[in-house]
């Protein structure tokens, strides 16, 4: 009789389910812990995000380079706007004695005629956010020996791709009086693509020394960045090119930018860490709906 009711007793007894997630490890519900933050995938995480905000930070660095190079450009541009005009012989002179980036940006001024059978055209040249090309034509100097590329100004693709488009922006045949600023040439630079050997049509930098390789004369090794011609062209174009704008660009505000979002991550990730750490659940990679049916399932 007794091991009957011995036995009616275990069998009244609630038996307590079985944990679906027995690899878990097991916790107070109420503690705060982030073991999970352990875990090889949230690793890769932290590095990952790590990597980020360094990247930020150092993208908003790069901006304010940029925006001392803007401001000293700015400075240069205007303190050798105001000295006098230079002559071919003077240019040449001062390129020799402090390199063309010493000259850069002064003005000069020259009288002589254009090799228009030499003219070429610069691709991927935009102004006023309209495509186009720049038209490089070579100035032989009535007053020396010097063939200076003269930068004429930007033309836009409809007109060069039209069948009398080259008439529109010849120039003129006779002889010229241009004032413009002496510009360094241009070097290819990271993935920038090269101009194969032979005579071309069209270039893709100004750069002077490859230009040079298809003159018949000898190129000065600066160009001339057209402000003013006498006489005008006919059909008022090549528009010239304008100098960069005096200002600081949006070299300021990208960094601020780039510092407000590196600043924002260093701040929400570790927030989110600890969001994730007070919630047990979540912590043990149990769902939310299954580990409250299991802990109530308990007596």
């Amino acid at each position: 009789m007794r091991a009957r009711w011995a036995e009616a007793r275990r069998t009244d007894v609630p038996q307590r389910q079985a944990d679906p997630y027995p690899d878990r490890v097991a916790h107070d519900d109420g503690a705060v812990s982030y073991r999970f933050a352990l875990r090889p995938l949230w690793i890769l995480s932290h590095l990952f995000v790590l990597a980020c905000i360094v990247g930020m930070f150092r993208a908003g660095f790069w901006q304010l380079d940029r925006l001392h190079q803007r401001q000293e450009l700015n400075a240069t541009v205007a303190a050798r706007a105001t000295e006098p005009p230079l002559t071919l012989d003077g240019a040449a002179a001062l390129v020799d004695a402090v390199g063309v980036e010493g000259a850069d940006f002064r003005t000069v001024e020259a009288t002589g005629r254009y090799l228009s059978d030499e003219q070429v055209l610069v691709r991927n040249r935009s102004q006023n956010g309209s495509p186009g090309y720049w038209v490089l034509t070579p100035l032989a100097d009535d007053a020396s020996d010097h063939v200076v590329t003269v930068n004429r100004g930007w033309v836009p693709i409809e007109l060069v791709e039209r069948p009398d488009g080259a008439e529109l922006y010849a120039p003129p045949d006779g002889p010229v009086t241009v004032a413009g600023y002496v510009r360094a040439t241009e070097e290819r630079e990271g993935l920038g693509v090269e101009d194969p050997p032979g005579d071309l049509d069209t270039l893709s930098r100004v750069d002077v020394d490859r230009y040079d390789q298809q003159v018949d004369a000898e190129l000065d090794s600066y160009w001339i960045q057209l402000s003013l011609q006498a006489p005008e062209q006919a059909q008022r174009v090549p528009e010239a090119v304008p100098l960069p704008p005096p200002d600081d660009g949006p070299h300021l505000n990208y960094a601020g930018q780039w510092f407000i979002f590196g600043t924002l991550t260093a701040i929400v990730y570790p927030l989110l860490l600890r969001r994730r750490a007070h919630k047990p659940a979540e912590r043990h990679g149990v769902p939310e709906q299954v580990r409250d049916e299991t802990v109530g399932a308990a007596p």
